[in-house]
């Protein structure tokens, strides 16, 4: 394998497309926005830069990285001649389900599928394609050239053959492959997801404030940072997503989104990427200033 294709630009998609770039891939980076593909190339080279400061590549090794990526803005032209495609879209079923049916007709027939999904059933997608048992889930961490792990989830039809394939091909990038079965939320977020929507439910309560709640998970329980930081970090629109799959998938009341990430959500409140969610982010990207909503 040695030529993939990405798509979306966004945080996660050009993340994904560093990775595979930097470790000798070459990356088709797709997007239906120009202005997004020059974003996320701008992203991959700051971030390459931060790495050169700190030593961890030389100049030659950006410029490699950066050689490797070529960007499109038609999928068909972009997709035609991978051995694998990583659709990194926004986290929504009705689009997901759209580009994968677009995927199916336009990819060669051994071209392995791929979803960066971070919840929505491989499965359900993996049914509107020809091609079941060559779509599966990879599940990138957020900061993906940072962080080791990879969840490989297994549709119910994946083969074996693809798995196997796919874990390696995780292991080339200096990833961590976890593989997991095809359930709501997977496993990093079915356990995140509640304790995140509980943190809200505690402040929502009255139980204590955003500093107290994300200082007692952070000193208490070593977490590197607190939920409702974290929260803001993800962005409140996609915790809110991933807690409604699991929520329509089990049927259980304790998935149900607490009703201030509702409101916030409605209300434009999405954490870092809006400038504001639990914390306020006018003056630093960074957690110090609590909303002032929450003070």
């Amino acid at each position: 394998m040695e030529k993939i294709a990405v798509i979306g630009a966004g945080t996660m998609g050009n993340g994904i497309a560093h990775v595979f770039a930097q470790n000798g891939f070459k990356v088709n980076l797709i997007d239906i926005s120009q202005a997004s593909l020059d974003r996320g190339l701008s992203t991959i080279s700051k971030n390459l830069d931060r790495m050169l400061a700190k030593e961890a590549i030389d100049e030659a090794k950006k410029e490699e990285t950066l050689s490797n990526i070529t960007t499109f803005t038609a999928l068909e032209e972009g997709v035609s001649e991978v051995q694998l495609v990583i659709e990194a879209a926004t986290e929504n079923l009705d689009i997901k389900l759209k580009i994968f049916k677009d995927l199916d007709q336009t990819c060669k027939a051994g071209t392995i599928l791929a979803t960066n999904t971070s919840s929505i059933s491989i499965t359900q997608i993996a049914a509107v394609t020809k091609r079941p048992e060559k779509v599966i889930g990879m599940h990138f961490m957020n900061p993906v050239p940072i962080m080791k792990l990879v969840e490989i989830i297994r549709g119910y039809n994946t083969s074996d053959e693809v798995t196997q394939t796919i874990m390696e091909l995780s292991k080339k990038l200096g990833k961590t492959p976890t593989e997991v079965n095809d359930y709501p939320g997977f496993v990093a977020n079915r356990i995140l997801m509640p304790m995140i929507n509980e943190s809200i439910e505690t402040l929502y309560n009255g139980v204590a404030g955003v500093e107290e709640i994300d200082t007692v998970m952070k000193l208490g329980m070593a977490h590197p940072m607190g939920p409702l930081q974290l929260a803001d970090f993800i962005g409140l629109d996609v915790c809110l997503s991933i807690l409604n799959v699991m929520y329509d998938g089990f049927k259980n009341p304790k998935y149900a989104p607490c009703p201030l990430l509702v409101n916030m959500v409605m209300a434009g409140k999405l954490g870092v990427k809006s400038g504001e969610g639990f914390y306020d982010y006018s003056e630093s990207k960074k957690a110090e200033k609590v909303s002032s909503q929450f003070n």
